[in-house]
């Protein structure tokens, strides 16, 4: 055979290769499928029990894009569970490896009746759901765990950074407390009463907000419109709430306000939200009204900082 001929036999055989791995295929259990990108055949593919990192983009029949978490700035983190239902896209994520990539098209009945969720806006009873799939990581629980203490402990260091100049900036040396664990609090108005323990109700009002100032949530009304205006409550120090949160109150007084400076491990961490950017430094300005023993008949919402 020629160069020349061996050169176009090539061309034939990598188009053809192409052509092959973005063709949609079915599994037996009815799952659709295109394989994008597979980096090495022989590497670890994704199982029940993984941690798995990935960016995800949601298309309806259409194919406009419901979701998509790379103009969310953060992939995606999920345990990898037993497929719900069968041609659940749970089925192609063990398809995927590290650095691989695919869209499965799943049935939004499925999808969403079998959940008992609402259709959500642009997609319709028997179509299917497009969902693009690039695979960033795929790791054990116990690899997880590892990396995220390593990635917790370089960023407490981070934290510790921004809160040391945002205190000398402020002018608070004189007046910030420190606890334990980095976070700090400022009393701005010293309270007379006791302070709560452990699984005491608290009632409170807040204010969260961003370094720069920006106002992420609130109780207060004027400051939050979805706001209803009246203390929240909930146990603290039992984990319902942020770290920061159950650290701090219980060393308040009834009756007292102040402001928090929680380090972003003590709040959301690395998970972003619409409102606050990952691995954010938050401010919450508190005011303990009130505090009971036991459990109230009914909790207002908090906004789960950190939950």
């Amino acid at each position: 055979m020629s160069l020349n001929h061996f050169g176009k036999a090539a061309l034939i055989v990598v188009i053809l290769a192409a052509c092959g791995k973005n063709r949609v295929q079915v599994t037996d259990n009815g799952l659709k499928y295109q394989v994008h990108e597979q980096t090495d055949k022989a590497a670890r593919k994704a199982k029940v029990g993984d941690i798995l990192t990935l960016h995800l983009t949601l298309l309806n029949a259409k194919d406009s894009v419901l979701r998509d978490t790379h103009k969310e700035g953060e992939p995606f983190k999920m345990l990898l569970q037993v497929p719900p239902f069968k041609g659940s896209y749970e089925e192609g994520l063990t398809m995927l490896s590290k650095g691989d990539s695919a869209t499965f098209y799943v049935s939004a009945d499925s999808l969403f009746t079998k959940a008992g969720q609402p259709f959500p806006p642009g997609v319709s009873k028997g179509t299917d759901i497009g969902i693009a799939v690039k695979m960033i990581n795929v790791q054990s629980e116990e690899e997880y765990k590892k990396a995220e203490e390593v990635a917790a402990k370089k960023q407490k260091g981070v934290d510790a950074k921004i809160i040391s100049d945002y205190i000398a900036k402020n002018n608070l040396s004189g007046k910030a407390q420190k606890t334990e664990n980095g976070v700090y609090y400022v009393v701005t108005q010293p309270g007379s009463g006791p302070t709560p323990s452990p699984g005491d109700v608290v009632s409170v009002q807040y204010t969260g907000k961003l370094l720069n100032g920006t106002v992420f949530d609130s109780s207060d009304k004027a400051k939050n419109p979805q706001a209803t205006g009246q203390p929240v409550q909930f146990p603290i120090g039992v984990g319902q709430v942020i770290p920061g949160w159950d650290e701090t109150v219980t060393k308040m007084h009834k009756g007292e306000k102040a402001t928090l400076i929680i380090p972003s491990t003590m709040a959301y961490g690395s998970r972003p939200n619409p409102k606050i950017p990952a691995n954010s430094v938050l401010l919450f300005d508190v005011e303990l009204i009130s505090f009971q023993k036991g459990q109230p008949g009914q909790m207002p919402g908090m906004p789960q900082p950190g939950r």
